[in-house]
């Protein structure tokens, strides 16, 4: 029989590997203060994941965004009927660089923000935490956007597999207050190949049927439920863009009119006339006519 020497030795030496099993292991993730922001990030430290608030939000909203009419009046209707409990799809957005992809669902989140709705920002290389971040949330009132934004992946990666099990592929149900909206510059997701042709297959009825390397690579983006395509702006609407946020920055007509010329060798020198183009030249022409205007004015007091 042990001694109560020996036992209490034996004690101590357990209370000692716990201690130290609890330093290696992930605390458990922390909800964090729902009231503090509409807007939150997925954040990791010491190997423990936890919601982060955003503190300041982008000030944008749906009338701000031009040309993308039909992009517009599908993602909004989506999210409405989400915020509204009715049933609605993942989005995957994809498309041409600086249209407008991530900056439409920042404005929806400022459309209905009143409503309930609250915008989780998950890295890529956060993506296999899903199950976490929807069990963190699942028993709240609010409706959940996870957002994964400039999403691609490369051969092999886990975050791959972790959304595919996320959107449609795991034995648990989906929580009926989370989306995933993501964005891409290709549809596809993952990188393709001339080899990839070499997969397809024809039968004997001359149908065409992709193998397997092709089955994978379309099979993510295929569990979003909606697709919404984007495409370059046309010059015209490039410089309308232009227009409306000089005219957001105070500028009147003639110095819109003025600005043409420029708008148009600023997205020249890009080589882009994307709708990012436009507000960044157009925070560039204001903001020197403003400071010409400062400087002006202190001359003459």
């Amino acid at each position: 029989m042990m001694s109560s020497a020996a036992m209490e030795h034996l004690l101590a030496r357990a209370e000692r590997v716990l201690a130290r099993l609890e330093a290696v292991l992930p605390a458990a993730s922390a909800a964090p203060d729902w009231d503090a922001g509409i807007a939150f990030r997925w954040r990791k430290r010491s190997g423990a994941g936890f919601l982060q608030v955003v503190r300041h939000t982008a000030n944008i909203g749906l009338p701000d965004l031009h040309h993308i009419g039909p992009q517009k009046e599908q993602i909004e209707r989506n999210t409405r009927q989400f915020v509204h409990g009715a049933p609605a799809n993942n989005v995957l957005l994809t498309g041409a660089r600086g249209t407008g992809k991530s900056s439409l669902i920042k404005a929806c989140l400022t459309e209905f923000a009143a409503q309930g709705l609250r915008l989780i920002e998950v890295d890529k290389a956060d993506l296999a935490d899903l199950p976490d971040i929807v069990e963190l949330v699942a028993t709240r009132h609010e409706r959940f956007i996870i957002f994964c934004d400039d999403l691609s992946f490369e051969e092999g990666e886990a975050g791959y597999k972790a959304l595919k099990v996320a959107l449609d592929g795991s034995i648990a149900a989906a929580s009926d207050n989370v989306l995933i909206y993501a964005t891409s510059n290709r549809r596809h997701l993952l990188p393709e190949k001339m080899s990839d042709n070499a997969s397809y297959r024809h039968t004997e009825d001359g149908d065409l049927h992709p193998g397997e390397t092709v089955e994978e690579k379309i099979s993510l983006s295929e569990r979003f439920g909606l697709w919404i395509s984007f495409y370059p702006f046309g010059q015209d609407d490039y410089l309308g863009i232009v227009a409306h946020w000089l005219r957001s920055f105070g500028c009147d007509e003639a110095q819109i009119a003025d600005a043409r010329q420029e708008a148009l060798r600023w997205a020249l020198q890009r080589g882009s006339r994307s709708g990012r183009v436009a507000w960044q030249f157009a925070k560039d022409y204001a903001g020197q006519w403003k400071e010409r205007d400062h400087v002006g004015n202190s001359k003459s007091e």
